[in-house]
Formats: structure tokens, sequence, C-alpha cells
């Protein structure tokens, strides 16, 4: 059978850098309001004043993705650069404190902070979202409630977030800690159909709980305004290889899951009790610790069933044109994830800074 395209959208979230002390340091949006004049709106200003969200036109496949976000990180780091500034891509700053960041002036920023209070001033963290297209909505939620099996496996390759406020936490991801304190974040249920999941949207609007379904952060979500399921698990990953090789196992993902479908088959789908134990333990371990097998009902090495994560997509990724970018995924194995590196430089240095450094040079790998 002929796949459809599978579109691909990419948004990256930078932390900006005061190179002398190596914090965080507000831009005051004068990052965006450059980056305009070149790139539309592809940047962003987010909740805090240090962070700047990057996002790709529609890309065809995964080569066009490589470059809008090779283009993106180079024109964010130029302008950074003009102003004094760096960007960094990591999960979390290693030693910053959230209380001295500055809140971005805007009204939807004052009304999270206000219903949230500390639990949206102190979510100062970076992540990465890949959208990957799909016009069907029930098959989109079809696929949703399957590939949440493999979120695990997937986020295991992105931890890049093993500090905290100057902390060594002793997780491989911290960030997604942070997030937690977040209503409607973590794993999504399952929804028999997309009219389903419509309803559950609506009676939340209804009760006052959101003013829209944007404000549902789960790790995976059928996007209630593109046609898109969106990717939201994964911290940022601190080169662009990583960054499009997770892109390119989500867009695998879905094509598999999506030949399955077609052909009347399918994968056996998990309830979120089941997969946020996996999710557990890649959030602690990363690529070096043991998911389980649910299928086999016993514990395997992380490492060992990201391998038979890629033998599943294997068929697709040809008609993808993504064999190159995945293949990246066996270096990431090899070399280890963002927060090995990020530990590794600390173990050599015992410097945050140092790691500071190492984090704003490898962002630019590549550019």
């Amino acid at each position: 059978m002929t796949l459809p395209k599978f579109t691909l959208g990419v948004e990256e979230e930078y932390m900006i850098i005061d190179p002398q002390t190596r914090e965080l340091k507000s831009h005051e949006q004068k990052i965006v309001e450059i980056a305009a004049k070149v790139l539309d709106d592809q940047i962003k200003a987010e909740m805090h004043q240090a962070v700047v969200e990057a996002g790709t036109n529609i890309c065809q496949d995964v080569e066009d993705a490589r470059r809008d976000i090779t283009r993106l990180r180079r024109t964010v780091a130029e302008i950074a650069d003009g102003l004094g500034l760096k960007m960094g891509a990591s999960g979390t700053h290693p030693f910053s404190h959230w209380s001295k960041q500055l809140i971005t002036p805007n009204p939807r920023y004052d009304a999270i902070v206000n219903e949230m209070q500390e639990a949206a001033r102190s979510n100062l963290i970076f992540g990465l979202h890949v959208h990957v297209g799909i016009e069907d909505k029930n098959m989109a939620i079809h696929i949703a409630n399957t590939v949440r099996y493999f979120l695990p496996h997937v986020y295991a390759l992105s931890t890049n977030s093993p500090f905290w406020e100057g902390r060594n936490t002793g997780f491989k991801s911290f960030r997604a800690k942070v997030f937690e304190r977040f209503p409607r974040t973590g794993l999504p249920d399952l929804f028999g159909s997309y009219a389903e999941y419509e309803n559950y949207v609506n009676l939340l609007i209804k009760t006052g709980c959101i003013d829209n379904a944007k404000k549902i952060w789960w790790d995976l979500r059928v996007h209630p305004y593109f046609n898109t399921i969106e990717f939201r698990i994964c911290d940022i990953p601190m080169l662009i290889d990583e960054t499009i090789a997770i892109a390119a196992i989500f867009q695998a993902l879905v094509a598999k899951l999506y030949k399955l479908r077609m052909a009347n088959l399918n994968f056996m789908i998990y309830t979120r009790a089941l997969i946020s134990e996996n999710k557990w333990r890649a959030c602690r371990y990363g690529i070096d610790g043991k998911l389980i097998d649910f299928g086999k009902e016993e514990e395997v090495h992380t490492r060992s069933l990201i391998l038979e994560l890629l033998d599943f997509v294997d068929d697709v990724v040809d008609d993808l044109g993504s064999r190159h970018a995945i293949n990246y995924v066996h270096k990431i194995l090899e070399t280890g994830t963002g927060a090995d590196r990020q530990l590794a430089v600390y173990q050599e240095t015992n410097s945050m800074e140092r790691v500071v450094d190492f984090i704003t040079e490898q962002t630019l790998v590549g550019t």
C-alpha cells in the first residue's frame, strides 16, 4: 500500500543565557522582535522571558525538518549573539533558579500564573514537540491510543535534564517531574472515538476547568486545531541530529500503526497505569535502565526495547525517506543521551558553569 505523506512539524524551546554568569537571562522579547523580520512567526515568546520557542513550517519529510530546525537554531543563536547572549538546548538549566526569572507580560500567561501560582512560576523547563500530520481524527485517536506504549522508549532517548537548581537530581529527565505539578499532564487515557475525546474537552470547558483545548498538556494529544498527532513527552535534545532522529521515530510509528490498521491488524493497547511504570523508569534511568515488556511480562533492558522498536518500524522508514535520520538512534545508544553527556562533563569538571558551556556549544553543532 502507498502510505500518506505524514507531514512533520517540530517545536523546540531554547534557553537564553548570560555568557558571563551562565545564568538564564531575559532577552526582553528582543530576540522575538528581531526574528520576526526574517522568520515571520516561527519564533515566539514563552511564559518565562529567558525562553524562546521555535517552530518549523509544515515539513514534507524529516530532511525538510532538519533544514528548518538548523536554520531556526542558527538564526536564534546569531540574534542572541548580537545581543550579547547565548542560547542552549537542555530540558532544564543546570543551576539557574526559577524565582529569579521574569514572566512575560501577557494576559494568557497572567491567567495561568494566577490559577497555577507557584506551579506555573517554577515551570522553567524546555521541551520538544513533534506534530505528525494525519487527516482522519478517528484514525488519529486510534493511533494515539496505541502509540502510547512506545512513548517511554522514545522519551528515554531524549532525556536531557539531570540537574535542577544546582543539584544532580538523580533523574535523567527531571523536567518531567517539574511539569507534573500542572493539571492535565502525563500520559492520556484511552478514548474510544474522537467524539468521546470532544465530549471530554467540552465538559472541561463547560465546567470552567479550561477555556480551550490547548490547556490539555498531555504527553501526547490529537491536536484540537491542527490535523496532527502531537508528541509532547520529550526533553529538548541537545543536538539537531537527536531532534531529527526522534521526530523520525514518531513519524515512523504513526505510519506503521496506520499501515497495520489499514490491514485490519493492530498492536496491543495497554492501560495508562502500565505505561506509566515505563515512563517513570525512562525518566529516572534514561537508556541505561530497564523497561517492562508487557507482552513477555518481564523487565528488559531499555536499549534492547529501543532496538525492537526500530525493527518494528523498519518496513516504513524507506517510504518515509527517514532511514538516515533514524539510524542516528544507534549513535545515541553508543554515546549516551544529553543527560549522560551533561553528567559526564560535571563528573570531569565539578563545574555547573562548564556544563552550561558544553550545552551551548553542542546546541550549535551542525548549524
